[in-house]
């Protein structure tokens, strides 16, 4: 060949090469079925929960071939492309043969469509004519250039049909074997390289004959080229044919939904979510529910103390019985929030959990509140007040923090109340007179278990944890009323050093509402939270049936799931008068009336006031204080302020929270939010 030619040749080369990149770019391939694909929700290891079918209604998994058993993929380019590790999409050595086949017998023997050609019709199915298959061709060549032997193998074994709704090989073995397709029998691997021939004609559950001869086939082949022995091959023959299509997984299936919503397709949503841990507590609470009356429901919550993972979710007993998630729903606490107000007050030290509180009849205004048991006890310590969930002290310590102040804390830290129509926060708020949803109590519960910080709950795992966490009350106040709670009596049936109370011990308080309408019990350890609700949806009464009866036991058996606590290296309490065994003679008694308390005025702070939003000057937010013992010290957001400080300069605009502190141990308190000046 001449210069001139090879000169030709050459540039022809290129300009059809130039062609066809131009080509690619321009006419890429349409990938809408690819990204189409079902929404999936993971466990925290990655592992389906839940997928959700297509707009179309297909279960269309996506799949990474490194992730599927590699006698699958083995017996898949054995039987369908035994060159695809070489060629660039289309196989000349296929076509040269099947050509000559064709020529020879006449007629059609054998197709030369490569997993690339076969992946590039699952993206645009057309009609086989001439016309598709050149298509087809060409855009198997852009596939391959485009996503590579594993992208374009992955493509096919997402796509590929196999029988119904089910496309792509992870939701085939899911659906005819129960498993992910990463460990697979020889028999499930040959028949899942056969299915996608003829999905329709070969489903094993309606023409098993035509299915079983279909996977000896691929048998017979794969130990014709030793990727199996000719005696497993005959074993596997005589493996049973799945009878019937299995549903998909549906674990944690109301969070799933709930985060689903929304998403787009093909996305992936990674929980925090332990498969083991989930499908336990769904058995738990089938056989609960089987145990209520017609009508009853529950909802349980397990949370990590540490970062707020929710690692269980129950959003009702059965998901199959009741869709509606119930530990979303907004009802009535009883007694469950009487330990924030203790929290509080003890806080402020204003409380010990020494201190003597009276337990006797006493009028609010109009209101006579009454104990559970319709008694009185007469007078008691906090510490005693609150393990009996005892209704007067309560309402008499809430009086002394103020109903206002606690739904303001109770609100920045991140709950959501629901107060009665244009009403102002009362003192029924000690005696469940607030709507609440279970996962804002664990919530609450759960930042108690971490010495008062508050964090937001956190359902996915690429949810960032928050740069600052808010607190809900000081360490000493936090450790004091789970050091309360955990001496708390057991359910009746739960004796101690049996079950759950002989590997950890868990800090817990119910709560009953009007009418027996809800039972709650939340329980914090030193790892996790678990908080459960029981009731009906419809808000019906359910006569009896308390907290301490029916949802302590269920979650002291959802305690039972989890793995004992991680130890911890001890670390010295802090000296502070709430973790003395007795109170300081000013908190003897409550009001005051301890026989050594001194008169001294309370102490409280005059400006800034609880829950006010406040302008910082030039030279900063006004100090001032009122009752208690000089000198005093101030603290803002946990870093205190040099002596005999008037004025405090924030860092910037937001949410603060100021305390002083007098000579005795008094503290007061106020959360508030403050505005910088952005202009003249």
């Amino acid at each position: 060949m001449s210069r001139r030619r090879r000169l030709v040749l050459a540039g022809a080369m290129v300009a059809l090469a130039a062609g066809l990149v131009v080509a690619d770019l321009l006419l890429p391939p349409d990938m809408a079925r690819w990204q189409g694909r079902s929404v999936e929700v993971l466990d925290s290891e990655g592992r389906l929960l839940r997928a959700f079918p297509t707009a179309e209604g297909a279960w269309r998994l996506a799949t990474d071939q490194q992730k599927v058993d590699p006698l699958y993929r083995a017996m898949l380019l054995t039987v369908e492309d035994r060159r695809h590790e070489w060629h660039p999409g289309v196989d000349p050595l296929a076509i040269l043969r099947a050509a000559a086949q064709a020529a020879h017998h006449g007629r059609v023997v054998s197709g030369a469509s490569t997993l690339s050609m076969q992946a590039a019709r699952l993206l645009s199915p057309q009609p086989r004519t001439v016309t598709a298959k050149f298509s087809e061709a060409l855009r198997a060549l852009q596939l391959r250039r485009r996503l590579g032997r594993d992208g374009v193998l992955s493509l096919y074994m997402s796509l590929a049909p196999f029988g119904g709704p089910l496309e792509g090989v992870r939701a085939a073995s899911l659906a005819w074997f129960g498993k992910e397709p990463g460990q697979l029998t020889p028999a499930q691997a040959a028949l899942l390289v056969a299915l996608p021939q003829s999905p329709e004609r070969l489903r094993p559950d309606r023409f098993p004959q035509a299915a079983w001869a279909a996977r000896a086939k691929v048998l017979d082949r794969a130990a014709a080229a030793g990727l199996i022995a000719a005696d497993v091959a005959m074993v596997a023959k005589d493996e049973p044919l799945p009878a019937a299509m299995l549903p998909l997984p549906a674990l944690a299936p109301h969070l799933a939904e709930r985060l689903a919503t929304g998403e787009a397709a093909g996305a992936l949503i990674r929980t925090g979510i332990r498969t083991d841990l989930q499908r336990a507590l769904e058995g738990l609470g089938r056989a609960e529910l089987a145990r209520m009356e017609p009508g009853g429901d529950l909802a349980v919550l397990v949370l990590a103390n540490r970062d707020r993972r929710v690692l269980a979710h129950l959003g009702s007993g059965d998901w199959q019985v009741r869709q509606l998630d119930l530990s979303r729903a907004v009802r009535s606490p009883g007694s469950a929030l009487k330990p924030f107000i203790y929290a509080l007050a003890f806080d402020d030290l204003s409380l010990h959990p020494g201190t003597l509180i009276e337990d006797a009849p006493q009028r609010f205004g109009d209101w006579l509140p009454r104990n559970f048991d319709d008694g009185f006890h007469g007078v008691v310590t906090a510490r005693e007040a609150l393990q009996r969930s005892l209704n007067i002290p309560a309402v008499r310590v809430l009086e002394r923090v103020g109903p206002a102040r606690m739904t303001a804390l109770l609100t920045i830290s991140g709950a959501e109340l629901s107060l009665p129509m244009a009403a102002e926060p009362g003192l029924p708020l000690a005696l469940g007179g607030v709507g609440i949803r279970l996962t804002d109590l664990a919530m609450l519960y759960a930042a108690l278990g971490d010495d008062g910080l508050t964090k937001p709950l956190r359902y996915r795992i690429d949810t960032p944890e928050p740069d600052r966490s808010g607190r809900l009350v000081g360490v000493a106040a936090a450790r004091a009323v789970l050091g309360v709670l955990r001496d708390s009596p057991l359910p009746d049936g739960l004796a101690g050093g049996q079950g759950i109370a002989g590997r950890r011990r868990v800090a817990f308080k119910t709560g009953t509402s009007f009418g027996f309408r809800d039972a709650w019990t939340v329980g914090v350890s030193g790892d996790y939270t678990v908080a459960v609700w029981i009731g009906r949806a419809d808000g019906a009464p359910r006569p009896g049936a308390a907290g301490r009866l029916t949802a302590a036991p269920l979650m002291f058996r959802v305690f039972d799931l989890l793995p004992p606590d991680k130890p911890r290296t001890p670390v010295p309490e802090p000296d502070h008068a709430l973790l003395r065994a007795t109170p300081p003679p000013g908190l003897a008694r409550l009001d005051g009336g301890g026989p050594a308390a001194p008169r001294v005025e309370r102490l409280r702070i005059l400006f800034p006031p609880d829950g006010a939003e406040v302008e910082a000057l030039a030279e900063g937010v006004s100090l001032s204080v009122a009752g208690g013992t000089p000198p005093y010290r101030w603290v803002a957001d946990n870093v205190p302020l040099p002596d005999n400080s008037r004025f405090w300069r924030p860092a910037g605009p937001g949410f603060a929270r100021l305390t002083v502190m007098d000579s005795t141990g008094q503290r007061a308190s106020a959360a508030i939010r403050v505005q910088v000046p952005t202009g003249p």
